[in-house]
């Protein structure tokens, strides 16, 4: 009877890579349109306008890449890259930086990510996400202090919200 289980159990390893075949070799994604980004970052810049705040706001996509980047005209010029980097940190690790600020302080396990390449862990970036999907994630960089950039984040991703609920 071993004998049996230990072909059955070969033949379904033999097949697994067929099986995995099966499922199809392509996968669809759903992205954000350069429009949605844009009004995204439009609101967050107007609710930091509205506060006083000169700052950049930037979205990037489920990868990472820039969609929008728009810098007030007193924003300081390191507030490009910041929120840039806030973004990409905040759809990478699909959390808030605010968030994940908490879980990567020294001693506690994921305090190394800090070190990566692009990571900004700073309050003011966000995930975009509707309906389980994660569409990118906004980044603001400026205002006065991380509550006040995470304000402009969640006003951004209000602006585009019911446009990404299905």
């Amino acid at each position: 009877m071993t004998n049996v289980k230990t072909r059955i159990l070969a033949l379904l390893l033999a097949f697994s890579p067929a099986l995995a075949l099966a499922q199809g070799a392509t996968f669809t994604v759903k992205q954000l349109t350069p429009e949605t980004a844009l009004v995204a970052a439009q609101a967050a810049l107007k609710k930091c306008r509205d506060n006083g705040h000169q700052v950049a706001v930037a979205v990037v996509d489920r990868s990472g890449i820039t969609q929008v980047l728009l810098r007030d005209r007193f924003a300081g010029a390191h507030t490009v890259d910041t929120a840039t980097r806030k973004a990409w940190t905040a759809s990478a690790f699909r959390t808030s930086t605010t968030d994940l600020d908490k879980e990567a302080q020294p001693g506690k396990p994921a305090a190394g990510i800090r070190q990566l390449p692009n990571v900004a862990i700073l309050g003011g970036g966000m995930a975009i996400e509707a309906g389980g999907t994660t569409f990118g994630g906004i980044g603001v960089s400026g205002a006065p202090g991380q509550a006040a950039d995470d304000a402009c984040a969640k006003a951004g991703i209000a602006a585009i919200a019911e446009s990404l609920e299905f």
